[in-house]
Protein backbone atom coordinates (compact mmCIF):
# COMPACT_ATOMS: atom_id res chain seq x y z
CA UNK A 1 0.00 0.00 0.00
CA UNK A 2 1.41 3.38 -0.90
CA UNK A 3 1.85 6.04 1.76
CA UNK A 4 -0.83 8.20 0.11
CA UNK A 5 -3.43 5.67 1.31
CA UNK A 6 -2.34 5.89 4.94
CA UNK A 7 -3.84 8.72 6.95
CA UNK A 8 -2.57 9.50 10.41
CA UNK A 9 -5.26 10.76 12.77
CA UNK A 10 -4.20 14.11 14.20
CA UNK A 11 -7.43 15.22 15.89
CA UNK A 12 -10.03 13.21 17.70
CA UNK A 13 -13.09 13.93 19.84
CA UNK A 14 -13.56 11.13 22.37
CA UNK A 15 -16.62 10.43 24.53
CA UNK A 16 -15.58 8.92 27.87
CA UNK A 17 -17.85 6.88 30.13
CA UNK A 18 -17.22 4.69 33.16
CA UNK A 19 -18.93 2.90 35.98
CA UNK A 20 -22.31 2.70 34.26
CA UNK A 21 -23.39 -0.18 36.53
CA UNK A 22 -26.54 -0.95 34.52
CA UNK A 23 -27.84 -4.10 32.87
CA UNK A 24 -29.53 -2.66 29.77
CA UNK A 25 -28.45 -0.12 27.18
CA UNK A 26 -31.81 1.65 27.59
CA UNK A 27 -30.70 2.69 31.10
CA UNK A 28 -27.99 4.93 29.61
CA UNK A 29 -29.07 8.59 29.57
CA UNK A 30 -30.32 9.92 26.24
CA UNK A 31 -27.99 12.89 26.82
CA UNK A 32 -25.00 10.52 26.71
CA UNK A 33 -26.30 8.83 23.55
CA UNK A 34 -26.87 12.19 21.87
CA UNK A 35 -23.43 13.55 22.82
CA UNK A 36 -21.68 10.36 21.74
CA UNK A 37 -23.29 10.46 18.30
CA UNK A 38 -20.94 13.36 17.45
CA UNK A 39 -17.67 11.89 18.76
CA UNK A 40 -15.04 9.98 16.78
CA UNK A 41 -14.49 7.31 19.43
CA UNK A 42 -16.15 6.11 22.64
CA UNK A 43 -14.01 4.97 25.56
CA UNK A 44 -15.50 3.07 28.50
CA UNK A 45 -13.23 2.78 31.53
CA UNK A 46 -14.83 -0.35 32.99
CA UNK A 47 -17.68 -1.47 35.23
CA UNK A 48 -20.30 -1.95 32.54
CA UNK A 49 -21.61 -4.88 34.66
CA UNK A 50 -22.95 -6.91 31.68
CA UNK A 51 -22.33 -6.78 27.95
CA UNK A 52 -25.56 -4.98 26.88
CA UNK A 53 -24.11 -1.48 27.37
CA UNK A 54 -20.88 -2.44 25.57
CA UNK A 55 -22.86 -3.82 22.62
CA UNK A 56 -25.17 -0.78 22.56
CA UNK A 57 -22.28 1.70 22.54
CA UNK A 58 -20.74 -0.19 19.60
CA UNK A 59 -23.90 0.59 17.61
CA UNK A 60 -23.10 4.34 17.94
CA UNK A 61 -19.33 4.49 17.26
CA UNK A 62 -16.13 2.52 17.62
CA UNK A 63 -15.56 1.60 21.28
CA UNK A 64 -12.35 1.03 23.19
CA UNK A 65 -12.92 -0.39 26.64
CA UNK A 66 -11.24 -2.02 29.60
CA UNK A 67 -12.69 -4.31 32.21
CA UNK A 68 -13.71 -3.15 35.66
CA UNK A 69 -13.85 -4.98 38.95
CA UNK A 70 -17.63 -5.67 38.82
CA UNK A 71 -17.89 -6.64 35.16
CA UNK A 72 -19.30 -10.02 34.16
CA UNK A 73 -17.00 -12.98 33.52
CA UNK A 74 -17.76 -12.61 29.81
CA UNK A 75 -16.51 -9.00 29.76
CA UNK A 76 -13.52 -9.77 31.99
CA UNK A 77 -12.46 -12.42 29.45
CA UNK A 78 -13.16 -10.14 26.46
CA UNK A 79 -11.67 -6.83 27.61
CA UNK A 80 -8.10 -6.00 28.63
CA UNK A 81 -7.14 -4.66 32.05
CA UNK A 82 -5.54 -1.66 30.37
CA UNK A 83 -5.07 -0.32 26.86
CA UNK A 84 -3.00 2.33 25.14
CA UNK A 85 -3.45 4.05 21.78
CA UNK A 86 -2.22 7.18 20.00
CA UNK A 87 -3.88 10.18 18.42
CA UNK A 88 -1.19 11.92 16.39
CA UNK A 89 1.77 12.26 18.75
CA UNK A 90 -0.37 11.98 21.92
CA UNK A 91 -0.40 8.69 23.82
CA UNK A 92 -3.60 7.81 25.67
CA UNK A 93 -3.96 5.11 28.31
CA UNK A 94 -7.19 3.53 29.55
CA UNK A 95 -7.53 1.69 32.86
CA UNK A 96 -10.31 1.14 35.38
CA UNK A 97 -8.35 1.57 38.60
CA UNK A 98 -8.60 -0.12 41.98
CA UNK A 99 -8.58 0.48 45.71
CA UNK A 100 -9.41 3.65 47.58
CA UNK A 101 -10.07 6.90 45.69
CA UNK A 102 -7.21 8.36 47.74
CA UNK A 103 -4.02 7.85 45.75
CA UNK A 104 -5.72 6.24 42.74
CA UNK A 105 -3.97 8.48 40.21
CA UNK A 106 -0.55 7.67 41.68
CA UNK A 107 -1.34 3.93 41.48
CA UNK A 108 -2.65 3.96 37.91
CA UNK A 109 0.18 6.22 36.70
CA UNK A 110 2.62 3.40 37.47
CA UNK A 111 0.95 1.23 34.82
CA UNK A 112 1.87 3.57 31.96
CA UNK A 113 5.20 4.86 30.66
CA UNK A 114 5.59 7.80 28.33
CA UNK A 115 1.90 8.76 28.42
CA UNK A 116 0.06 12.04 27.78
CA UNK A 117 -3.47 11.16 28.95
CA UNK A 118 -4.90 8.59 31.37
CA UNK A 119 -8.62 7.83 31.20
CA UNK A 120 -9.83 5.94 34.26
CA UNK A 121 -12.83 5.17 36.46
CA UNK A 122 -13.50 3.20 39.64
CA UNK A 123 -13.74 6.08 42.13
CA UNK A 124 -17.02 7.50 40.72
CA UNK A 125 -15.44 10.94 41.22
CA UNK A 126 -15.47 12.97 38.01
CA UNK A 127 -12.26 14.92 37.39
CA UNK A 128 -10.34 16.50 34.55
CA UNK A 129 -6.93 18.00 35.31
CA UNK A 130 -3.22 17.87 34.52
CA UNK A 131 -0.62 16.71 37.01
CA UNK A 132 3.06 15.95 36.45
CA UNK A 133 2.69 16.49 32.71
CA UNK A 134 -0.14 13.94 32.39
CA UNK A 135 -3.82 14.77 31.75
CA UNK A 136 -6.19 12.72 33.91
CA UNK A 137 -9.86 12.30 33.03
CA UNK A 138 -12.27 10.28 35.14
CA UNK A 139 -15.81 10.74 33.82
CA UNK A 140 -17.33 9.72 37.16
CA UNK A 141 -20.32 7.44 37.51
CA UNK A 142 -22.07 6.99 34.16
CA UNK A 143 -25.42 7.63 35.82
CA UNK A 144 -24.38 11.17 36.76
CA UNK A 145 -21.68 12.38 34.37
CA UNK A 146 -19.51 11.65 31.35
CA UNK A 147 -16.45 13.20 29.74
CA UNK A 148 -15.49 14.65 26.40
CA UNK A 149 -11.81 14.66 25.49
CA UNK A 150 -10.48 16.59 22.48
CA UNK A 151 -7.03 15.52 21.34
CA UNK A 152 -5.00 17.38 18.73
CA UNK A 153 -1.84 19.44 19.10
CA UNK A 154 -3.31 20.34 22.48
CA UNK A 155 -5.47 18.30 24.83
CA UNK A 156 -8.72 19.74 26.11
CA UNK A 157 -11.77 18.26 27.72
CA UNK A 158 -14.69 18.61 30.04
CA UNK A 159 -16.91 16.76 32.45
CA UNK A 160 -20.62 16.97 31.63
CA UNK A 161 -23.05 16.47 34.53
CA UNK A 162 -26.34 14.68 33.86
Amino acid sequence: MSSSHIEKVIYMKIGVLSDTHVHTFEEISSLVISAFSSVDLIVHCGDFVGSAVFEGLKQIKEVRAVRGNVDSSKLKNLLPEKEQFSVGSKKIGIIHGWGSPDGIEKRIRQDFRDIDVILYGHSHEATFHKSGGVVYLNPGSGRYSFGILRVGEDIDGEIIKL
